[in-house]
């Protein structure tokens, strides 16, 4: 017999952006390019950038913290600390380690999670169901990136697109009657290491002097394979978890997806047929920051108010793996 699982709800959610801000114009004095040309293909107008020394932990950690205080806890009551990244501040320690010691959480597992652009989506699953088994009773979720350090600033098809920031989520049992519940979810990954992929500083091509001069530790991508890849998996996913969760787009009052590119999503938007006032978009000024763009977006619905109790949010993303999911959350 299955044991019955807890319902699950956001209590809190917070954000982080580095503060130095990073302008198309800027970016147009290193690569050919220019703000018209920039703003027509991604819609992104500047983003934001790490300092020296400013960390993903960091930027996860402030973000954290913000969390915390929305849903109005202090860090010893955090059982679990959940990080989706695919820029680490090192291979190990994990980066939850060294959210751990930022915050000063006491008694705390922590661990990362590695799915690029569906991190935040992949964690959110993994972190409720923590919660919703009654292995831990308050779970931390991260989706922090620095994605400057693995972006060639002189590839124009890169460097106009990505941004470094951290978004978080304080996961709890929902209280009895809280409308409050994560609904659906649905995970899938299929091998391409071709659209997306940093070749070099795994085990299959370990750091050395040849791979660095050929710049193989930055990202690579296939632009137009990625486009067609992100509006497939946006339509098929809408799809797939409306009739999982049985309910109708007209009762659906936000999508959050993965902030990629505002041509992908209109153009996934157009697909579905979903009015593109109700997608949440904040990649113009921040640029796709991979894991932590849904949760920096779904930080600034919260604080703006736009989300009441009981209004349905599906989070949608696509990245490298590749990966795609999608998590329907009554809020």
């Amino acid at each position: 017999m299955r044991p019955s699982l807890r319902p699950v709800c956001i209590a809190g959610t917070g954000a982080c952006a580095p503060k130095q801000v990073l302008s198309n114009a800027e970016l147009a004095q290193r690569v050919d390019t220019d703000d018209a040309w920039i703003v027509s293909r991604t819609g992104i107008r500047e983003r934001r950038v790490a300092g020296p020394g400013e960390t993903c932990s960091e930027l996860g950690a402030g973000a954290a913290k913000h969390a915390l205080e929305m849903a109005g806890l202090d860090a010893h009551q955090v059982d679990c600390i959940v990080v989706a990244t695919i820029t680490p501040d090192t291979v190990f320690p994990s980066t939850a380690a060294y959210i751990q010691r930022l915050l000063g959480c006491d008694r705390t597992a922590g661990f990362d999670l590695s799915a690029a652009c569906s991190g935040f989506v992949y964690g959110l699953t993994v972190a409720s169901s923590l919660v919703a088994a009654g292995t831990y009773d308050n779970v931390l979720l991260v989706g922090a990136e620095v994605m400057t350090s693995i972006t060639d600033p002189l590839d124009r098809n890169t460097c106009i697109l990505f941004g470094d920031g951290a978004g978080a989520c304080l996961l709890r049992p929902a209280a009895k009657g809280e409308p409050s519940e994560i609904l659906h979810s649905i995970l899938r990954v299929e091998c391409d290491d071709q659209v997306l992929v940093v070749p070099a500083g795994g085990s299959n091509l370990p750091a050395s002097h040849d791979t660095v001069e050929a710049r193989q530790h930055y990202m690579k991508m296939q632009g137009r394979a990625t486009f067609r890849f992100a509006v497939t998996s946006f339509k098929s996913l809408f799809e797939e978890t409306l009739e999982a969760a049985g309910i109708t787009q007209e009762r659906l009052r936000w999508i959050v997806p993965h902030q990629v590119n505002q041509r992908i999503i209109e153009a996934a938007a157009k697909r579905t047929g979903f009015p593109t006032e109700r997608i949440a978009v904040n990649l113009d000024r921040f640029g796709n920051t991979s894991a932590a763009g849904i949760p920096m977006c779904l930080d600034e619905l919260v604080r703006e108010g736009k989300l009441e109790r009981g209004d349905h949010v599906l989070f949608v993303a696509f990245g490298a793996g590749l990966t795609w999911g999608s998590v329907l959350v009554r809020w």
